[in-house]
């Protein structure tokens, strides 16, 4: 059982979209009361189309957010970007990842090419959103990281949109390091949708894709903060 979840793409499998569909409505009613989740955006979120959110990253809970902003009908066709080394290793690690969240394994070290050829497969394939999160790892001080260019090379040259996410108060709420989280009010900021069919792939393209994404974010934190 544990290899069969750590193989992707996973087999359908009723038992486990049931339980992933019930710890989903345990989840955001969990995120709404304990944490006052608050989502803004959810208008920018394409019908039908295959997209990538894209945000930054402080906390575990970034993961749960971005999730309960989908409708839930998308629940099974939602694919997190998850570190395939620290999520893929233990068995209730593993249980988690892929039965509650429905990751996708990807290598951070190793391997990172055919992770990303496993993204741009899920999204040449309509309905399906992948959550990714361009740092690679969570902020260590709550600030956000420089963006790695895989995003970049992931969409540049292809007609896929790409929204750019914001979200506040995972780190005061659960920082790297913490056992538990504590009861801080969350809020996810979702941006209008953009494209980047038109740039030609390379590594300068990636590069610059990447750093639209981040800038875009960080604006996004500076409204979000008054300055």
């Amino acid at each position: 059982m544990v290899e069969r979840l750590r193989r992707f793409p996973r087999e359908p499998d009723m038992l486990v979209y049931g339980m992933r569909s019930l710890a989903a409505l345990a989840l955001r009613a969990w995120l709404r009361t304990y944490h006052r989740l608050a989502i803004h955006g959810r208008e920018h979120l394409p019908k039908e189309k295959s997209f990538a959110l894209v945000a930054n990253h402080t906390s575990h809970l970034d993961t749960l957010c971005l999730l309960a902003a989908l409708p839930l009908r998308k629940l099974h066709r939602a694919f997190p970007a998850a570190a395939a080394d620290y999520f893929f290793e233990s068995v209730p690690r593993i249980w988690i990842a892929a039965v509650v969240v429905n990751a996708l394994p990807f290598g951070r070290q190793v391997q990172v090419r055919q992770s990303l050829a496993m993204c741009q497969h899920l999204l040449e394939n309509p309905g399906n959103v992948l959550i990714i999160f361009p740092e690679g790892t969570r902020s260590a001080t709550g600030s956000m990281g420089r963006f790695k260019p895989g995003i970049g090379a992931l969409v540049a040259g292809r007609d896929i949109p790409v929204l750019p996410c914001y979200l506040s108060g995972g780190f005061k709420a659960w920082p790297k390091g913490k056992v538990f989280p504590q009861p801080k009010k969350l809020q996810l900021t979702i941006g209008e949708a953009r494209n980047f069919a038109t740039i030609a792939p390379g590594k300068e393209s990636a590069n610059a894709i990447a750093a639209e994404l981040e800038k875009a974010i960080k604006e996004m934190e500076a409204k979000h903060d008054g300055r």
